[in-house]
C-alpha cells in the first residue's frame, strides 16, 4: 500500500466567506482499509453528503481488498491459471487503469506484484524477509503481460497459476476520485477528502471570499505524521505521496520498506526517500507515484515534466528537495524541516 503523505491542510488568508460556504466544516473520520479516512465538507447544509461518500468508500474497499472474503480481487487471484472471472464495472475500470500504468512504466509499477508483497507482508504483524529461493520463484509469476482482459464480457484472467494481483498502489486513488464524484453529485463544491494521507482538495479555501487556493502541507517522509517539509497552493487537485518510512521491516540491522521493485522482488533501492504527485485525478497520482519512484529522481523529473497537468516533489535520501518545472515558483520549503533545494544539474 502506498504511503500517501499529504497530511496537513493549512488555511491561510482571512476574510468573509461566501454565504453558503462555512469556515468550519461538517466532518467525519472512520477507520477503513487499514487507515483513517476523513472527509470535510464546507458547503452549508450539505452534512448529509457525508454518508453516501463513506458508503462509496466501503463498497469499493470490499471489492478491492486482497485476502478478504467476497473481494473481487481475491476471486480473480483464486482462479489464476484456471478461468476468467467476470467483474463489476468499477473493478474492470480500475484493473484497466492499473494495466495502463504497468505498461507506461515498463513494469516499474506492476499490477501483478502480489506474489512478492504477499510473501514479505510489510506492514502486517507477520512480516518477514523471504528466502532468496522463494523470491526467485515468486518473480516468475510477476508479469502484468499475463493479465488478459475481455472488454465485451468484462472478464479478467491471470494466465499462470499462482499469479496474484495487488492494487494497493493504485486503489486509494481510484476510491478518492469516486468519493469526489459522490460529493459533486450531492452539489458539494468545497471539501477535503483524505484517505490515509491521499488528499484531494475540492474547490477553493473557504476564507477570503473563496478566491484563494488551499495551502497544502507536504509530509516529511523521514518523520512521523504531521511534520511538514513544505507546502503548495492547490485547488481541485489530488496530492499523493509514496515514501519509504511509513511501513518497513528491519532484519539484521537492514531496513526494508514497502515499495517493491517487480524486477528484483526487493524494495526499490535508489536516491528517493519520498515523492509527491500533484494531478487532477487521484488514480493518476497513485499510479504515477509508484511508477516514478521506480525511476529515481533524474528520470522521474524528466518523465513528469512530459505529462500534462501533473507535477512532482521529490525528497532524496540525502535530504534534498527537487520539484518539477510547473511548481518551482509555488513550492515553499519549511525552513525548520532541515532540507535544502537541490540542483537538477547535480543529479546523476
Amino acid at each position: 500500500m502506498v504511503f500517501l503523505g499529504v497530511l496537513m491542510i493549512l488555511l491561510t488568508a482571512c476574510g468573509s466567506s461566501k454565504p453558503k460556504i462555512n469556515e468550519k466544516p461538517y466532518e467525519d473520520k472512520q477507520f477503513l482499509m487499514g487507515t483513517y479516512v476523513q472527509i470535510r465538507i464546507y458547503d452549508d447544509g450539505k452534512k448529509a453528503a457525508l454518508k453516501p461518500a463513506f458508503d462509496r468508500v466501503k463498497e469499493l474497499a470490499d471489492k478491492i481488498t486482497v485476502n478478504q472474503k467476497g473481494s473481487e480481487i481475491d476471486a480473480i487471484n483464486a482462479a489464476a491459471g484456471e478461468k476468467p472471472v467476470k467483474v463489476t464495472d468499477d473493478m474492470y475500470y480500475l484493473l484497466k487503469e492499473a494495466y495502463k500504468y504497468s505498461k507506461d512504466s515498463q513494469g516499474g509499477f506492476d499490477m501483478a506484484i502480489g506474489p512478492i508483497t504477499s510473501m514479505w507482508r510489510i506492514g502486517f504483524p507477520d512480516a518477514r524477509k523471504p528466502a532468496q529461493s522463494e523470491i526467485d520463484q515468486a518473480l516468475k509469476l510477476v508479469n502484468y503481460h499475463d493479465v488478459e482482459f475481455n472488454d465485451e464480457d468484462k472478464t479478467v484472467y491471470l494466465k499462470e497459476k499462482g499469479m496474484k494481483l495487488d492494487l494497493g498502489a493504485i486503489a486509494k486513488g481510484y476510491i478518492t476520485d469516486e468519493v469526489i464524484k459522490v460529493l459533486k453529485e450531492n452539489d458539494v463544491t468545497t471539501a477535503i477528502v483524505d484517505l490515509g494521507g491521499n488528499v484531494y482538495v475540492l474547490g477553493h479555501s473557504p476564507r477570503n471570499d473563496q478566491k484563494e487556493d488551499w495551502t497544502v502541507g507536504i509530509q516529511d517522509p523521514n518523520q512521523a505524521r504531521n511534520v511538514v517539509l513544505g507546502s503548495v497552493p492547490e485547488s481541485n487537485k489530488s496530492l499523493v505521496t509514496s515514501g519509504i518510512y511509513e511501513r518497513y521491516l528491519e532484519v539484521d540491522g537492514k531496513t526494508y520498506h514497502h515499495l517493491f521493485n517487480p524486477k528484483t522482488g526487493y524494495p526499490f533501492d535508489n536516491d528517493i526517500a519520498g515523492v509527491t504527485i500533484i494531478s487532477k485525478k487521484s488514480i493518476d497520482g497513485d499510479g504515477l507515484s509508484t511508477a516514478v519512484f521506480s525511476m529515481g529522481v533524474k528520470k522521474g523529473i524528466a518523465y513528469v515534466d512530459t505529462l500534462k497537468d501533473t507535477e512532482a516533489i521529490f525528497v532524496t535520501r540525502d535530504d534534498k528537495i527537487y520539484v518539477t518545472a510547473g511548481i518551482k515558483d509555488d513550492f515553499k520549503i519549511n525552513p525548520e524541516a532541515g532540507y535544502t533545494m537541490g540542483n537538477e544539474k547535480d543529479l546523476k
